[in-house]
């Protein structure tokens, strides 16, 4: 017996090659090393604090989470892996995670080096604060 598979291909549907989570796994398997490990690890803490981030990919190669608006960015460096929060500067900090791009008056960033270690909780709630201000401001 002879299988027929006669379903047809969506011509207008993003390949899988091209969907923005699939770039960041491809980008999460090209680093191969502490960045990847560190990307892939607050990727499933954004995806923890908020289950309905979109994720993104823009400016030729730069992992966005999204939700009413960028939460932040995740690039990679040689030596540290550079989360970006949007409206950083408006968001409360307790834990003091932000330790770069301290001066501006929008963005805030968070640098982390292969040996740092993540307060989780902290940047969970951070994320929650992120998007609880983006839904804010789209009203």
């Amino acid at each position: 017996m002879e299988f027929v598979n006669d379903m047809k291909k969506k011509t207008s549907a993003p390949t899988k090659a091209e969907s923005p989570s699939r770039l960041i796994d491809a980008r999460i398997q090209e680093l191969g090393d502490w960045r990847g490990k560190t990307l892939a690890n607050v990727r499933a803490l954004i995806k923890q604090a908020d289950p309905d981030v979109v994720e993104a990919w823009k400016w030729r190669g730069v992992p966005v989470w999204e939700h009413d608006g960028i939460i932040c960015t995740g690039e990679s460096y040689k030596a540290v892996v550079k989360l970006t929060f949007a409206r950083g500067a408006s968001l409360d900090d307790p834990s003091k995670l932000f330790n770069s791009s301290l001066d501006g008056n929008v963005r805030r960033a968070i640098d982390i080096r292969e040996d740092d270690e993540l307060d989780e909780d902290a940047f969970r709630k951070l994320i929650r604060a992120a998007v609880a201000l983006n839904k804010s401001k789209a009203k």
